[in-house]
């Protein structure tokens, strides 16, 4: 499973849209740089009180970025 793949199947489980989410992958020689991009109606879902699911599905990214000797980082475009 890739990490867009993995990203995809977090993000999917949580919004109402689904179909609607979008992830783009730039890979550079430090990190992989995962774009998110979902409806307007889910990004209160996403980012939630202080940003505290966004930060937690970046804990897991780089969990899983250890577990694949990879660096990740998301970012959330509105």
């Amino acid at each position: 499973m890739t990490a867009v793949e993995f990203l995809k199947f977090i993000i999917t489980s949580l919004v109402k849209n689904a179909t609607d989410v979008e992830i783009e992958q730039k890979e550079d020689d430090l990190w992989t740089l995962l774009t998110l991009k979902v409806n307007k109606e889910d990004i209160g879902t996403i980012i939630w009180k202080d940003g505290k699911t966004i930060n937690a599905i970046r804990t897991v990214l780089r969990v899983y970025g250890s577990k694949t000797n990879s660096r990740l980082n998301l970012k959330v475009v509105e």
